[in-house]
């Protein structure tokens, strides 16, 4: 199975050398390790980084004034990337790698500690069969199983990437949109910031992914974090090659939240993910429209104010998504999920996320159908209802969330 590594060791009395058989503590699952093992490589050692931080008196001041006009809060979005940043290459640093040729279902996540944070980035080491790797040839937040469809649809993996932005809305458009949720509609001062904000941290993937040569990120997750009285979204993915795509996207790199799995099976039908495109809205169903909608709610019926805003914030998302689409020349978009949540007093957000694909010339899979190891879910075999959610790993959910 390639469930050991040898290490070799020079015994202090003899020139001989000697091996030893050590046991691997991998992180892997049987169905991940059954897919590895599809593409000839093998289960290595879990490996771990961290770094601990506090914000800084400094840096809480800079941050409080400028949540008074909303947006980005530069100072701490540059807090928490160093921080993911030096956790990720303890990792890759770590000292029990022994030859691996890469890094697999790496996770980075943020956990309070007080006033400190604690960044954690935590995957397994992959080997080839029969070769022990000079240095690190990749990092990737697929794990085994995800990694096997990449590779199988022709997608080469180099490094996780991820992009981040810390942000609030601010007491500036707080009281903006307030003064307009006296009125229906789209408040398109929140929309301009949610909007603006969600950009960034797919601008800042797409930044992370090109400098180490990579032509698209695969696999994106977008988790929003709230801390500190703000909010961080973070997408997380892996930055790849695929020889099929137009030298143009070495500067422009494609995105895409579609899963591996997914992906896989759009690329035996000759499509490639091209760009993730999202747009949402902020609506508020208004201070007459609230009472009228209350005054509705005590008989049955539809509630006619309430289906008119969801209906026209689900369109503004979705034009949004339309523009993005027909700018970078899709010729669909696939896997579009919608969310609707409430921001309280009456104001709602619709966010809707999809990928944008392209058919390209000489696109295929290697294998004609995935195994059913490359498919299965594990089940989770330990549950403790009693601890409380301290962290988030932001390779859990399959989903792009939003808060």
């Amino acid at each position: 199975m390639g469930m050991h590594v040898r290490r070799y060791y020079m015994h202090p009395m003899t020139p001989l050398v000697r091996s030893i058989v050590v046991a691997v503590n991998t992180g892997f699952s049987g169905n991940e390790i059954y897919c590895l093992a599809k593409k000839e490589m093998a289960p290595g050692e879990l490996v771990i980084g961290n770094s601990v931080c506090s914000m800084g008196f400094v840096g809480t001041i800079g941050s409080g004034l400028r949540t008074l006009t909303g947006g980005e809060v530069a100072q701490v979005t540059e807090i928490v990337h160093q921080g993911r940043q030096a956790a990720l290459e303890r990792m890759t640093a770590w000292s029990d790698l022994r030859g691996a040729i890469g890094i697999s279902g790496v996770t980075t996540e943020l956990v309070q500690h007080g006033g400190s944070m604690e960044f954690l980035s935590v995957g397994s080491a992959v080997h080839r069969k029969g070769y022990m790797a000079p240095s690190l040839e990749f990092t990737s937040s697929s794990d085994g199983q995800e990694l096997y469809c990449q590779i199988d649809s022709g997608f080469k993996p180099l490094h996780f990437a991820f992009g981040n932005v810390a942000y609030s809305i601010g007491l500036g458009g707080g009281i903006a949109g307030a003064f307009r949720g006296l009125a229906k509609g789209e408040i398109k001062e929140y929309s301009e910031v949610f909007n603006h904000t969600r950009h960034l941290a797919l601008q800042r993937i797409q930044a992370d992914a090109r400098k180490h040569g990579a032509n698209c990120v695969a696999g994106i997750r977008t988790s929003i974090i709230p801390f500190q009285g703000m909010q961080e979204m973070v997408m997380v993915g892996t930055s790849a090659r695929h020889e099929a795509y137009p030298s143009g996207y070495d500067t422009a790199p494609a995105t895409s939240d579609l899963t591996c799995e997914e992906t896989w099976n759009m690329a035996n039908l000759g499509y490639l993910p091209i760009r993730l495109v999202l747009g949402c809205s902020i609506y508020s169903i208004g201070f007459v429209g609230g009472i009228a909608a209350a005054f509705k709610s005590l008989a049955r019926g539809e509630i006619s104010e309430l289906t008119k805003l969801v209906y026209d914030a689900r369109e503004n998302a979705l034009h949004h998504i339309a523009r993005d689409a027909e700018e970078c020349g899709a010729d669909d978009v696939v896997g579009i999920k919608t969310y609707v949540y409430s921001l309280g007093s009456g104001i709602i957000e619709f966010l809707a996320i999809g990928t944008a694909v392209k058919k390209m010339p000489n696109v295929t899979t290697v294998s004609d159908s995935l195994p059913p190891q490359a498919v299965m879910r594990d089940k989770d075999t330990f549950i403790n209802t009693a601890e409380t959610l301290r962290g988030q790993n932001l390779n859990e959910s399959k989903k792009a969330g939003a808060g």
